[in-house]
């Protein structure tokens, strides 16, 4: 009667642990969304729009960028460059200025700007020469 008790529960246990094994499902795992970040500004709103920026010299211009991946550039109200734009990522604002624009201060070809917004909430564009300009999204 042992033996018969014996090998009967041998018997359940060997069924129960062939059902755990198969009630295990391989969940297949989940890879992270890629996200475009191409035409993200660094406050994290679509490029196009129109911007303050503040120079390192304190000169202030008013930068239209518009959705077709163009940009005007004025000072006091006159048109001092235009241009072709290039967000490639949050962080990386890139353009190129229209052959009329071009001399020894403004080089022809693709230029990048650095930009990031700072803890302390100011956003900063600086150039390949080093410059520094806070950046200012203005409300249309």
């Amino acid at each position: 009667m042992r033996k018969l008790i014996l090998a009967a529960s041998a018997a359940i246990l060997a069924g129960c642990s062939q059902a755990a094994e198969e009630e295990v499902v391989d969940e297949p795992v989940e890879e992270p969304a890629m996200v475009d970040e191409s035409g993200i500004a660094a406050d994290g709103q679509a490029t196009p729009g129109v911007y303050r920026v503040t120079s390192s010299d304190g000169n202030v211009y008013d930068e239209d960028v518009r959705a077709d991946g163009t940009y005007t550039q004025s000072l006091n109200g006159e048109v001092v460059e235009t241009g072709r734009w290039d967000q490639k990522s949050p962080s990386q604002y890139c353009y190129t200025v229209d052959e009329a624009y071009v001399d020894e201060d403004t080089p022809a070809g693709e230029q990048c700007n650095t930009e990031q917004i700072g803890e302390d909430g100011v956003w900063t564009s600086t150039n390949p020469a080093g410059e520094t300009a806070v950046v200012e999204r203005v409300e249309s």
